[in-house]
Parts: structure tokens; C-alpha cells; sequence
């Protein structure tokens, strides 16, 4: 042990141990691990000094077996402190210190953290980074990411400061065109990180009034080479999630979002980020913009073909969606002849025989009953039909 304490029921423990003990509970009340009696979850827990005393004082004893002395614990952090340094966000001159210290604390313990989620520490920052979007100033922006990224718990108060507060999107937006510490590239992971999470509680009426600028930001996040595959993740989430609402999905294909999405699957990136892509580009697909962007793409169709069969079902799916799209609306003498010339057409014939799902088999199906005398003459057609479906 090196903080210990005891509950009500007369045991000691290690803070840290009960402490996560207790936060795991249900309801308001837990049981105590030895006892099993009730153990409240607000009971205080007494700090045993005696006991941290003969700790130490063992330690000492056996410092020439390697053992290092444990240091006294500090205080547990309070919400009264909190709340003060939260109060003193509001003054230009304590502001810097102000933040400096909450950085230290969320960084010490995750004790520390849910007390500052608990004082609205969170609700803070978004403030400080909306703050600093009005002023084009970047001052204490970078520490205000670190403890909102840290601190983040979608409580009531925040569902209701973020759902529809375009303000914030729009500060998020424009946080991802600077090159802060680390060339930007963890800020910019922290920032699309929190992104995500405002997506996942934010109203409809937010998505419907995202602006053009946000998805061109995402898209540079998507075109940068050295950004981690967690940040275009996080990236391609938030797009996945606006796509459905409002003149979104137009927004994008206009920002780019179709060519660099086919960009991003040429270079062979991991299994979740093809998942998400395909996901993506089966949305976008779904509009006829969507789909004249992914044809005006050299390689576009050739590049849904190679990753079919590739990546996982899932992407399959994705992938025969898109074909679908394709060959149901934007099917023109051009667009089935390179289908069957870039191979997508043997890749159709190949789900047929693989060891695929039933659904993707009847999807590949029909794709190849849509333009079957065009593609009649291809070989791996007459093989394939002549062996399986005799005339």
C-alpha cells in the first residue's frame, strides 16, 4: 500500500483500489470486498496513518534490499479547490496559472480527473477554447484541449452546454487549421478526438448547420501523412456521423471528401480505417454528385475492386453497395466497359465462388444481371456461368 485508508466497515485498502471499487458500484451503494456489508459510495475514507507509518518505516529497514522509502500521499484533491482555480479562469492574469494547475492535476490520477469532471472543469475549457477562437488567440488553447480531452464525461450539464453549440464545433474547426506543439500533429488528434465525442451527443440540428470549412479541415487530416491512424479514425467517424443530415452529404463530395477517400484506400491503410472509408464512400455514393466524383477518379473503380475480398466483410458490403449504386444510376457504355476492364467484374465472379456471406453473394448477383450482355463476352464470365448456371 501507499496510501492507505478505512472505510466505515473498519477495513483498510489502498485508496486507489477501493476508490475504483466504489466508482464500479451500481446504484448508490456498494459492498464492502472483505465484509460484503453496505459500503456507500459518499462514506469518506479515513486515511490510516498508523499503517502508512510502518510502511514506510519497512521501507526504511529495507532500503539496502533495494527498497524505496514510500513518500507521504498528498491530500485528496476537493471540489472547493477546484472550483476555485476554475474561478479564476476568468482573470487575464491567473488564468495562465490557473491552467497550468489543472493540467498538473488531471495528469496526477484518475481520482483527481472524475473530481474535476464532477466541478465542471470541462464545461471550463470549452469555454476557454471558444474564448480563444473569438480572439484568434492560441494562449492556453493547447493546455485547455489536454484537460477537456482528459476530463471529458458526458454528464447532463455538458449534453446540454455542447448539443447545439455551433460556436464550439466552429472553434473546433478552426483549432485543426493551426500547427501547435509537435508540429500539430497531437493537438490535432486530441482536437478530432473531442470532435467525436461532441458528435455523439450533439442535435440534429447541429449537423444540419455544419459548414463547408469543417469537412475541408477533416479532409487535410485525411491528406496528412504523418497523422496517426487513431486521428483519421476519430476523422472519418465524425464524417460518417454528419453524412445523413442535412445537405452534409453534398457539402463533402464538394470539399473533396470522394477522391481523397479513394486516395486514402490506394495506400493500404488498416482494416478499421478501410471500414470506416467504405462506409463512408457508400454514403456518399448514395447521391449522383458522390458517385460522378468517385468515377472521375482514375482509379476509383479499380480501387473498390483490389480491396474486395481484401480487408473483411464488412468492407465487402460496403464495397457491393457502391457497385450497386454505380451500375443501377451512373452506368454508361464507358463506366461498364472499365468495370470490366479494371477487374471489377472478375472480382464479382470471385465473391460468387468465395467462402462469402449469402447476402454478398445475391449482391454480387444482381450487379452481374444488370449489364449481363454487355459483360457476356468476358471470359471469366462464360467460365464462371457455364460451370455453375449450365444454359
Amino acid at each position: 500500500m501507499r496510501d492507505p485508508v478505512t472505510t466505515v466497515t473498519g477495513i483498510t485498502y489502498e485508496r486507489e483500489s477501493i476508490e475504483k471499487w466504489l466508482s464500479k458500484s451500481s446504484g448508490g451503494t456498494a459492498t464492502c470486498p472483505v465484509t460484503n456489508q453496505p459500503l456507500p459510495r459518499a462514506s469518506g475514507l479515513t486515511p490510516n496513518r498508523t499503517l502508512l507509518r510502518l510502511i514506510q518505516a519497512w521501507c526504511v529497514s529495507n532500503s539496502e534490499n533495494g527498497v524505496d522509502r514510500i513518500p507521504t500521499p498528498k491530500s485528496p484533491l476537493d471540489r472547493v479547490r477546484v472550483l476555485k482555480l476554475v474561478k479564476e479562469l476568468a482573470a487575464e492574469h491567473s488564468i495562465a496559472k490557473a491552467m497550468k494547475e489543472l493540467e498538473e492535476l488531471a495528469k496526477e490520477n484518475e481520482r483527481n480527473r472524475t473530481c474535476m469532471v464532477e466541478a465542471g472543469v470541462a464545461n471550463a475549457m470549452i469555454g476557454v477554447i471558444i474564448k480563444c477562437f473569438k480572439q484568434s488567440s492560441t494562449a492556453c488553447l493547447d493546455e485547455a484541449l489536454r484537460i477537456l480531452h482528459s476530463t471529458w464525461s458526458p454528464t447532463t450539464e455538458l449534453k446540454d452546454l455542447v448539443k447545439e453549440n455551433y460556436c464550439f464545433i466552429d472553434s473546433l474547426a478552426w483549432v485543426l487549421q493551426f500547427r501547435m506543439g509537435y508540429d500539430g500533429i497531437e493537438s490535432k488528434t486530441r482536437v478530432l478526438a473531442i470532435m467525436k465525442n461532441v458528435m455523439e451527443i450533439a442535435n440534429v440540428s447541429l449537423f444540419e448547420r455544419l459548414k463547408l470549412d469543417l469537412f475541408k479541415s477533416l479532409l487535410k487530416i485525411l491528406r496528412d501523412t504523418r497523422m496517426s491512424q487513431q486521428g483519421i479514425k476519430s476523422a472519418l467517424l465524425v464524417l460518417i456521423d454528419a453524412c445523413p443530415w442535412g445537405r452534409n452529404r453534398l457539402k463533402m463530395v464538394e470539399a473533396g471528401v470522394v477522391f481523397d477517400l479513394v486516395e486514402l484506400e490506394l495506400g493500404k491503410p488498416e482494416k478499421r480505417v478501410s471500414e470506416l472509408a467504405f462506409n463512408l464512400l457508400a454514403q456518399l455514393c448514395s447521391c449522383a454528385d458522390g458517385r460522378a466524383q468517385l468515377l472521375r477518379h482514375a482509379g476509383g473503380i479499380a480501387m473498390v475492386a483490389k480491396r474486395t475480398l481484401r480487408v473483411s466483410s464488412a468492407v465487402d458490403d460496403k464495397a457491393l453497395q457502391v457497385f450497386t449504386l454505380v451500375s443501377k444510376y451512373s452506368a454508361t457504355a464507358e463506366v461498364v466497359s472499365e468495370m470490366l476492364r479494371v477487374g471489377a467484374v472478375s472480382k464479382l465472379c470471385m465473391v460468387l465462388q468465395a467462402d462469402c456471406p449469402a447476402y454478398l453473394k445475391r449482391k454480387a448477383q444482381a450487379i452481374l444481371r444488370l449489364h449481363s450482355k454487355v459483360w457476356n463476352n468476358s471470359p471469366c464470365i462464360q467460365v464462371y456461368l457455364l460451370t455453375r448456371y449450365p444454359r
